[in-house]
């Protein structure tokens, strides 16, 4: 093919990976009329190293480098969707294996097979025609005086790219782009000082862990005489009660246990902490609150891991708790759990559950709150029980949701075979954003029921449970892109109250104006609150 069609559609090609959006709100057809400047800059390069020997490593890594900022600007576009906020190239590579399992229990092993097949195939595909464009433009042939101007041209439309790109550094998560923009170099300048901010925070973050001054520390939590139970409502956050859709159904449940609880002589207080992340990646909320420490990433995460502080169960375990965690949601080996102070480790294989899975979700969660009780507090240990519980039925897909069951009607789990496999699957109902939309608002009010039923049925002899929202849903689904959670403390007055610095307001409601506290400070706030000395502290 000759003449100027394939320098056309040579250009095109790069034309539309240079302007391919990184962020959802970008996507329209006016994307396609952004002018990108890096453009001009690289078909005047290739014109004018053609007839060299440098062409063909130019060539090379031109195409490495675009190619990886396609792959980046599409992590972006996955993770503004599902996290609200732009891909960290240091700290979330772990999420892909996330992904991956979330896309096998979505869409099952052979569709989620297909489709990372059929992402390695685009990225070959993508490497491939820009290996080709670059070859069509590198093959123009001018004369040796033109190819000096074009050379010199093509230096200073770089210089244009990369000063329009610095001009605007700090703006990478926009979703648009002016219409002259080199938007695709920025996107790639501000990747690389993400990489460099992020190492030299970690440096400081294994600063900030090694100072921490309740090491040790004698008389944490003698004023407590009861088990406590930590329990994380996946995907609950403050939209259940600020956004008209969610709110109408969840504040009547709220409104309704609230009622209930306080009959049975319970004492309740609520208020909103601030989550490190939001649409997924439970595990950073869950290190947060237990270490006392901002970790909103992979990094942060495993660094504090590895740093030996002491978490809340780590204080627990030593002030004579007997420590637990019950999670559900793992089916695979958690090394990482030894670290965290926890004596028992109950994951889905433990809890004795024998009936079918809610598609991704393992379990219910009324199910994996009575297995609970049968398995740590059933009085065969004297010691109190301090745990965590992360409950998954307000997690992702959201089809089917189960309806609460009488308690001694449980039994193995396989009393739920029939509502498992009822109804449309998720690859159905993901095809509509109202109905995901409506799945996620009974889910979420389905694990609040749980939980609250589990408040009413112990009301005689009361736990202290601090029940937490982990993260808001992706904001496409929460309606809301604040990271804000809900917090309710409920038990015994005496064990309530001290937690009203977190829990301000009375009841399940937290009020309109309540403060925000930010999740890292809960640790510290907890310890403090039932210290051997606080009845002095509180006085004075």
């Amino acid at each position: 093919m000759r003449g100027p069609l394939p320098l056309l559609l040579a250009a095109l090609v790069l034309h539309l990976v240079l302007i391919q959006p990184n962020h959802p709100a970008a996507v329209g057809w006016g994307a396609l009329f952004v002018f990108p400047l890096e453009l001009p800059a690289i078909l005047l390069a290739l014109i004018a190293l053609g007839r060299t020997r440098a062409i063909g490593l130019f060539r090379f890594a031109l195409v490495v480098v675009l190619t990886l900022i396609v792959v980046l600007k599409g992590a972006d576009f996955i993770s503004f969707t599902a996290l609200s906020r732009g891909f960290n190239p240091v700290s979330d590579l772990a999420l892909v294996d996330a992904f991956v399992r979330l896309l096998t229990g979505t869409l099952g092993p052979v569709l989620a097979g297909l489709t990372v097949v059929a992402a390695i195939l685009a990225i070959t595909a993508v490497a491939a025609l820009i290996w080709w464009a670059t070859g069509v433009w590198a093959r123009v042939a001018l004369p040796q005086r033109l190819t000096r101007v074009t050379a010199v041209a093509a230096v200073l439309a770089g210089g244009v790219a990369v000063a329009e790109a610095g001009d605007t550094m700090g703006a990478w998560d926009l979703p648009a782009t002016p219409p002259g923009s080199a938007f695709t170099a920025r996107l790639g300048a501000e990747r690389a000082v993400m990489v460099h901010t992020t190492l030299a925070e970690l440096r400081a973050f294994r600063t900030e862990v090694a100072n921490d001054p309740y090491t040790a520390a004698p008389g944490l939590f003698e004023v407590i005489d009861r088990d406590v139970l930590l329990i994380f409502i996946e995907s609950y956050g403050r939209t259940s009660l600020d956004t008209p859709f969610y709110a109408e159904l969840h504040r009547e449940t709220l409104e309704t246990y609230q009622t209930r609880l306080a009959d049975l002589g319970l004492t309740m207080q609520s208020g909103y902490l601030t989550s490190p992340t939001q649409g997924g990646q439970s595990w950073l909320a869950h290190s947060t609150f237990s270490n006392g420490l901002w970790i909103d990433n992979q990094v942060r995460y495993a660094a504090a891991l590895s740093s030996g502080r002491q978490t809340l169960f780590h204080h627990a375990a030593d002030n004579g708790f007997r420590t637990a965690t019950v999670m559900p949601a793992i089916t695979l080996d958690w090394p990482e759990s030894l670290r965290m102070g926890f004596e028992d480790v109950l994951v889905a294989e433990d809890l004795g559950y024998q009936g079918l899975p809610f598609n991704w979700v393992t379990m219910p969660d009324q199910f994996t709150l009575a297995a609970m009780d049968r398995l740590l507090r059933d009085g065969g240990d004297p010691r109190r029980l301090f745990a965590q519980v992360a409950l998954v039925s307000s997690h992702a897909p959201w089809v089917p949701v189960p309806e609460i069951l009488p308690w001694e009607d449980l039994g193995d789990g396989t009393i739920y075979n029939e509502v498992a496999a009822s109804g449309d699957p998720p690859e159905v109902v993901w095809r509509d954003r109202e109905r995901v939309r409506f799945q996620y608002r009974l889910a979420v009010d389905y694990a609040l029921q749980s939980v609250l039923e589990y408040a009413a049925l112990h009301a005689d002899d009361p736990p202290l449970m601090i029940v937490v929202g982990d993260h808001q849903a992706a904001e496409f689904i929460a309606l809301d892109g604040r990271p804000d959670v809900p917090i309710h403390v409920i038990g015994p007055a005496h064990l309530v109250t001290p937690l009203s610095q977190i829990a301000p307001d009375s009841g399940l409601l937290p009020g309109d104006h309540a403060p925000v506290i930010g999740m890292e400070n809960v640790r510290d706030i907890i310890l403090d609150a039932y210290a051997a000395d606080v009845e002095a502290r509180l006085e004075n």
